[in-house]
């Protein structure tokens, strides 16, 4: 919901960014790997030792990277399977790494298990999100619902794991977490529920698809 209402305002802001890259003859594909690059660094280099705040703060930046190399790619007229497929499969690489660095600091000098179970829960069922709409594609379905997309994700867990790091209390964290991986969850049944409705919808047979 959230990536869709302000994809306006962020072209706006970074198509300067991303005509100044083209111009020095960097590829959509280049910004896309190194952005991934940094959220991983990010996220497996300084969330386990605790630097939660300028974990997020990293992170948040090379993500951008995500906003940037589409617009170069629009730019170019590219709108091919193999910068999509690249972008959603370095996405859910970049996803799995946020995850991961909460709980694995969590697990070990955070000591706080119910955030890293959190975060795992969050973690596996972000995966799930993105492989029920990845399959319905295959199938010739649709599946582009739900209340909790990846921005939603994304935009929740770098903000109040920053602000831990700040000082806010684990315990909104861990509140936060646990609220996203329900949210996740639905979003999952959601997107299953759509699929199933138009697996029912008549075909030119006149039979369900």
């Amino acid at each position: 919901m959230l990536n869709r209402h302000a994809r306006g305002f962020f072209t706006a802001l970074f198509a300067p960014i991303a005509r100044f890259l083209l111009r020095r003859g960097v590829s959509p594909d280049s910004v896309t790997i190194v952005g991934t690059a940094g959220v991983v660094l990010g996220a497996l280099a300084l969330y386990p030792v605790g630097e939660l705040w300028w974990g997020s703060l990293v992170i948040a930046v090379f993500a951008l990277s995500d906003v940037v190399d589409g617009i170069m790619a629009r730019e170019q007229g590219r709108n091919g399977t193999w910068g999509n497929f690249l972008d959603s499969t370095l996405d859910r690489i970049a996803d799995g790494a946020i995850f991961a660095g909460v709980s694995i600091w969590f697990f070990t000098g955070g000591a706080d298990r119910p955030i890293a179970l959190a975060s795992l829960a969050c973690l596996v069922l972000g995966m799930l999100v993105s492989y029920a709409r990845a399959k319905a594609e295959s199938l010739g379905f649709q599946a582009n619902v739900g209340i909790a997309e990846r921005a939603e994700r994304l935009i929740s867990v770098l903000l109040v794991t920053g602000l831990t790091g700040l000082g806010l209390p684990p315990v909104v964290l861990f509140v936060t977490l646990v609220a996203l991986a329900i949210a996740t969850a639905v979003t999952v049944v959601q997107r299953m529920a759509a699929v199933r409705r138009q697996s029912l919808e008549p075909v030119d047979g006149g039979t369900p698809a």
